[in-house]
């Protein structure tokens, strides 16, 4: 009876405590998960048809095979299952970087995307036909998404609709603040909108030259991270091959330390990122 007793209780507590807390909706979840922050990257690296849930399984299972080729190379666990774990970071990394230059790239071509965009208003054009003519006329790096938002218009006839799935091919925070610029003035009309565009293209190459002095400023910091978190890695490589080194490794006390290194290499690695890179835009309108 006091077993029955003890459970009802905890489970009366455990309720107490979920009350406090609101609910977590499931749309806004959806939207700023880990798997939307890794669908945005595959996306902004130009990666189709892979899933979240398939690039951490790739990277598992990449994982599994360096550290499995690296045991029978290298008979120390310990030294194997370090290297293991960097090369399962691999195709993120790989993924993020060719994310970021795409987005570097991508990010010079916005001011004459808005260019192109007020022209098209100021020359008589509705929306959706000002938008469409950007897949037409505009840079041939982002001419492929607004002409799917063309054909999506044509088939559907829906402009807000259109936009949220143009905004979900570009996965692109500018390209999120243009899109809601042109939905509110879709929603509430006005005279404004040359305007309103004019000012963007201002302030988005004003962003462009403040950012490209920044990070040609701290680039060689960013460059100086990766060697000092590359260089004892390296050496460790070079010392497997003797195989004093390798036994020394295989103790308790080598694992240990094999595997704090490992610890303050990535804790190092992202501090130095933090302070020395300039921080993405995040999407705070998608």
């Amino acid at each position: 009876m006091g077993v029955v007793v003890g459970l009802l209780l905890g489970a009366g507590l455990a309720c107490v405590w979920w009350s406090c807390w609101p609910m977590a909706d499931d749309a806004r979840t959806s939207r700023t998960g880990w798997r939307a922050t890794v669908r945005d990257t595959l996306t902004q690296a130009e990666v189709t048809g892979v899933s979240p849930e398939g690039l951490v399984l790739a990277s598992g299972a990449v994982a599994l095979a360096v550290a499995g080729a690296a045991v029978v190379i290298v008979p120390a666990p310990a030294v194997a299952l370090c290297f293991g774990v960097f090369a399962g970071i691999g195709p993120w990394a790989l993924v993020q970087g060719r994310a970021r230059r795409r987005l570097a790239r991508t990010r010079q071509l916005w001011p004459d995307v808005v260019d192109h965009l007020a022209s098209g208003v100021r020359a008589g054009l509705s929306l959706p036909e000002a938008v469409a003519q950007v897949g037409e006329r505009g840079p041939a790096e982002l001419r492929a998404p607004f002409q799917a938002f063309g054909e999506d218009y044509r088939a559907s006839g829906r402009f807000t609709e259109s936009l949220d799935t143009l905004k979900e091919r570009l996965a692109d925070p500018v390209a999120d603040r243009i899109v809601e610029a042109l939905r509110m003035t879709r929603d509430v009309g006005g005279t404004d909108l040359g305007r309103l565009l004019r000012t963007l293209s201002t302030f988005l190459r004003e962003d462009i030259r403040t950012r490209g002095e920044l990070e040609a400023r701290q680039s060689w910091t960013v460059y100086a991270a990766r060697l000092a978190v590359a260089a004892p890695w390296i050496v460790l490589a070079m010392l497997s091959s003797r195989p004093e080194a390798l036994e020394a490794y295989d103790s308790t006390a080598g694992t240990v330390v094999l595997l704090v290194g490992l610890g303050c290499t990535v804790v190092a690695y992202r501090a130095m990122l933090r302070i020395a890179r300039l921080p993405d835009d995040p999407r705070v309108l998608r």
